[in-house]
């Protein structure tokens, strides 16, 4: 029996369950643990690096995926469109007065009268405005369809000649003939025809603000119109070789596939302006009399027309043929 008697003692606290068992076996947690001896240093070869700290993993760049290529619906080329084509310039009308032609005039002139039988001198021009035409229309240029009428010098049947083929290509259907006295020096294609007139491509040239179509003579002959030469003054070579002689003529002929524009001009060894109306026009009439014209004076003249790429010859008044065949009688008035 344990003895309570030491146990209980008057105002003495009893022993806690740590103290006694301390008491017994030395165990109380409060008491200093009993120091251990020191353990000897570990050489530094067998010593482990202390861990480094590691930084979460970074994740690995990722290069750029490659675009991938999408599949497009392959389109249908598309036709190509045409350019749209410029109108064509519209031929420009004769406006100016109209005037009946004397046929009488003509016949006693020895000209050829539409309305009269087919003559010799018919067929001889017939058989000269096919080759021109056929050229003309070769060409199918507005250059190709003027045509300079001319002669090395005076009185070798320039203007008859010019007259003549005039009236002979407007018999063509559907042709269109303006015969335009450029003989500036001394006009003559309206005496021929038996008409008057007082303004013309002088003017035109001289002035720009009129218009050349407003001067053109319109006849009775069907087909056939006139410019008269217009007024003439000391600078008609001057202007024949300004800019304004391209405006003219390219304003009555742009847009007329069916329009011939013939030329009578001075002689070309005796005044400028056929030298100078040369490089206006695709074809050259160079009117020779047999007998007369030289040799040398047709190729002066020649010379003073090469601005025009084709020049044919045409002989007048020829008495004499190897065939037997009479070209170029053209009646005994005015040759």
């Amino acid at each position: 029996m344990t003895d309570q008697g030491k146990i209980n003692r008057e105002g003495a606290r009893p022993a806690s369950l740590f103290e006694r068992a301390d008491a017994a076996f030395g165990l109380d947690p409060r008491a200093a643990a009993p120091s251990l001896p020191e353990m000897p240093p570990v050489p530094q070869a067998l010593r482990r690096p202390a861990p480094q700290p590691q930084s979460p993993p970074q994740p690995e760049p990722q290069a750029p995926a490659a675009a991938q290529p999408v599949a497009l619906a392959k389109a249908e080329p598309a036709a190509p469109q045409p350019a749209p084509t410029p109108p064509a310039p519209r031929a420009v009308a004769f406006t100016g007065p109209r005037v009946s032609i004397d046929r009488e005039h003509l016949r006693d002139g020895g000209l050829i009268v539409p309305e009269d039988p087919v003559t010799g001198l018919l067929e001889e021009f017939r058989i000269v405005k096919r080759e021109l035409l056929a050229d003309a229309r070769a060409g199918d240029t507005p250059l190709a369809r003027r045509i300079l009428v001319c002669s090395p010098h005076p009185g070798e049947g320039k203007t008859y000649c010019a007259t003549n083929l005039a009236i002979a290509l407007a018999a063509e259907r559907g042709l269109e003939v303006l015969l335009v006295d450029a003989d500036v020096v001394k006009p003559s294609v309206a005496l021929r025809l038996g008409i008057e007139a007082e303004q013309g491509l002088m003017d035109a040239l001289a002035d720009p603000s009129i218009e050349p179509e407003s001067l053109v003579i319109r006849t009775d002959i069907e087909g056939l119109f006139v410019l008269p030469a217009g007024t003439a003054t000391a600078l008609d070579a001057e202007y024949l070789a300004s800019a304004r002689t391209g405006e003219v003529l390219d304003r009555l002929t742009q847009g007329a596939p069916d329009r011939i524009l013939i030329f009578d001009t001075p002689p070309a060894l005796a005044a400028s302006p056929a030298a100078e109306l040369a490089q206006y026009v695709g074809q050259a009439l160079l009117v020779v009399r047999a007998d007369e014209t030289s040799r040398a004076a047709l190729e002066d003249a020649q010379q003073l027309l090469s601005a025009c790429s084709d020049i044919k010859l045409l002989l007048n008044a020829a008495r004499y043929s190897p065939s037997g065949r009479r070209f170029g009688s053209y009646g005994t008035k005015g040759n």
